[in-house]
């Protein structure tokens, strides 16, 4: 059968079953009859032959095991089903949720977006209208307020028009369309900001909820509740484990319990363990970015408030990134609190799934069921094995890890989501393992476990062991996803090889290295010799033809060619030149001049004063 046309079958093995469970008055989402298809397939009792095409009889089979199952709402292994199939189609992680958030904002008002930038207004009235749209998409943009409130309206008018006066509503519609998205995404948050800080100041701001109070209030409710149903889950693991124990050491036990689904009810609350440890984690991830988000905010604002400190104008330089911050970070507290709903929900709607092993055993039947039995916790059995770990000598062909012998310790990939590797398999119990007893490092993989004979155990034969945990896995079918063991659970082999001891019905992905290589230069080369990239070479080379100084112009004539044209020739004419063989200098010395004082009206010349007025020869 082509893969085409097994696709087909299960399609219409799909819709069959859905449709019978419709008719019984159960309606069951496809997803969660493919994963029972799956399930009934794999389950080694039912011995369908998966390699072989499926006879009429086989398919009304398939049909009706599946039927079976989905319709029995006392059975816990359906129940964790359901959960797992849940969780997997509603849990998202903090990035992808408020990824996607984001992404359906952004398409709520891309209406109102569209409908701003293409808009050209040249009246009064149109630029009134655009203006009115602008102050719309400011309250929808930060979700403060309803657009029907005339207080909240005004309010984020002030605020815009402070910011964005309606007289600049051409140079607005003047830009680009990128320009106005980035010009309306930051008027956004600009008046976020103001109206944040108006609030602060009691100047307004009454329909904006105190976020960060309401967090304060809600996560701790949460975590309370996710804490609660994790102590119950604790107490019930830890009861029908002991349970279990007694039933493979004291026959009696076994017959009176064998009778009643303790190991479906022990993988339930498992499960529901994991998904519940999943989502308080995230709700102290929310916790943490709470707190750091109020210290950041109060300090911002404080800030702001010293920045303005009543002053009647402020620097736009100054105060505008302080109210983005306000709204980057008010927008964090938005995002927290749709994070919170989502993990209140999700906790809320898995409890449906815990609830029928509960009915199953009530208080007073475990009771009664462990009486003179002692019940062991997890951290219990974890003090017991602290001591003793593995001793290395003993294995030639192993590698053994701990916390001294390998860095990060602590964030090793545990196979099994942590469980014994040895009691899934064999005892058909999730026992979580005690990594200080050694952890096996086995084709790359890594497996603990919960006493150091179980250790040595595994060890000897660590492939039998893994095959054995797939094989309960087949018949278990929630344990694929509560043990992580979807690797190996990727495609389907031939049936008749899933009868020898090392093949299993489905077949892991073989992964290997490869390489290729190719010659260089297949073809013979075909380089041009006379080609030329540099513009600069070949201008060169341009001018080196074009000059003609060193060029002779000739011509001839025939008797043809006689009178049909006119010949003629050029040359250089001769330049002037000159040169000089002496120049002309001269040099100046100062005239003498003296001046006698006493000649006049003096009859003896012995009287008179001589005075040399010639200048010196530097200053001639």
């Amino acid at each position: 059968m082509s893969s085409e046309q097994a696709r087909n079958v299960v399609g219409k093995i799909i819709r069959e079953i859905g449709q019978e469970c419709a008719t019984q008055g159960q309606t069951v989402p496809e997803t969660l009859v493919a994963f029972m298809v799956k399930a009934v397939a794999l389950d080694p009792r039912n011995d369908f032959k998966v390699d072989q095409i499926l006879t009429k009889e086989d398919t009304q089979n398939i049909i009706q095991l599946c039927v079976t199952r989905l319709l029995d709402t006392t059975n816990p292994s359906l129940s964790t089903i359901k959960m797992q199939v849940y969780f997997d189609m509603n849990y998202a992680n903090r990035a992808e949720l408020l990824s996607e958030q984001h992404r359906v904002l952004e398409a709520r008002l891309a209406p109102v977006v569209r409908d701003i930038t293409d808009s050209c207004p040249h009246l009064q009235e149109e630029m009134e209208n655009v203006y009115q749209k602008i102050v719309s998409y400011m309250l929808l943009a930060s979700g403060l307020g309803s657009p029907t409130n005339i207080g909240v309206v005004r309010e984020v008018t002030a605020a815009l028009q402070s910011v964005f006066p309606q007289r600049e509503i051409m140079t607005f519609t003047s830009l680009g369309k990128k320009n106005k998205e980035q010009q309306l995404k930051t008027y956004a948050m600009l008046v976020t900001g103001i109206r944040l800080y108006n609030k602060a100041c009691g100047k307004g701001g009454s329909s904006i909820d105190d976020l960060p109070a309401i967090l304060n209030e809600a996560i701790p409710s949460a975590t309370r509740a996710i804490d609660e149903g994790l102590n119950n889950c604790h107490l019930r693991a830890h009861q029908y484990t002991t349970l279990l124990e007694s039933m493979q050491e004291d026959q009696h036990r076994h017959t009176q319990l064998s009778s009643l689904k303790l190991k479906e009810a022990l993988f339930n609350v498992r499960q529901y363990e994991a998904f519940l440890c999943i989502l308080l984690s995230d709700a102290i991830t929310s916790a943490q970015e709470v707190e750091k988000m109020q210290v950041q905010f109060a300090t911002t604002m404080e800030q702001l408030k010293n920045t303005v400190e009543n002053k009647v104008s402020v620097d736009a330089n100054k105060v505008f990134p302080l109210f983005i911050a306000l709204s980057n970070l008010w927008t964090g507290f938005q995002d927290e609190m749709l994070l919170l709903k989502s993990l209140t929900s999700m906790s809320n709607n898995l409890q449906q799934f815990s609830e029928i092993q509960s009915q199953l055993f009530p208080e007073e039947l475990l009771t009664s069921l462990l009486e003179g039995l002692t019940v062991k916790s997890d951290e219990e059995r974890l003090r017991e094995t602290m001591g003793t770990r593995v001793n290395v000598s003993d294995f030639e062909n192993q590698e053994w890890l701990f916390p001294e012998t390998v860095d990060h310790f602590d964030q090793l990939l545990i196979q099994y989501h942590g469980f014994c590797a040895h009691a899934i398999g064999v005892k058909g119990l999730i026992l979580p393992g005690n990594p200080a007893i050694g952890i096996l490092k086995h084709k790359e993989k890594y497996y603990v476990f919960t006493s150091k004979e179980a250790a040595y155990i595994f060890a000897q034969d660590p492939d039998k062991f893994i095959q054995l945990n797939v094989e309960k896995a087949k018949e278990y079918a929630e344990l694929i996803q509560l043990l992580e063991l979807h690797h190996q659970f990727e495609y389907l082999v031939p049936y008749t090889q899933a009868r020898t001891p090392d093949k299993c019905l489905m077949k892991p992905t073989v992964k290997c290295d490869s390489s290729s290589q190719t010659d260089t230069h297949i073809l013979p080369p075909t380089i041009v010799t006379s080609y030329e990239w540099n513009e600069w070479e070949m201008r060169r080379k341009a001018i080196k033809l074009a000059n003609l100084r060193r060029k002779l112009t000739h011509a001839m004539q025939t008797d043809l060619s006689n009178m049909r044209r006119q010949n003629c020739t050029q040359v250089y004419l001769p330049k002037d030149v000159s040169t000089q063989t002496k120049r002309d200098n001269s040099s100046n010395v100062p005239r003498p001049q003296i001046f006698l004082e006493g000649l006049r009206g003096q009859s003896s010349t012995t009287d008179t004063v001589k005075v040399n007025l010639t200048r010196a020869v530097d200053e001639t």
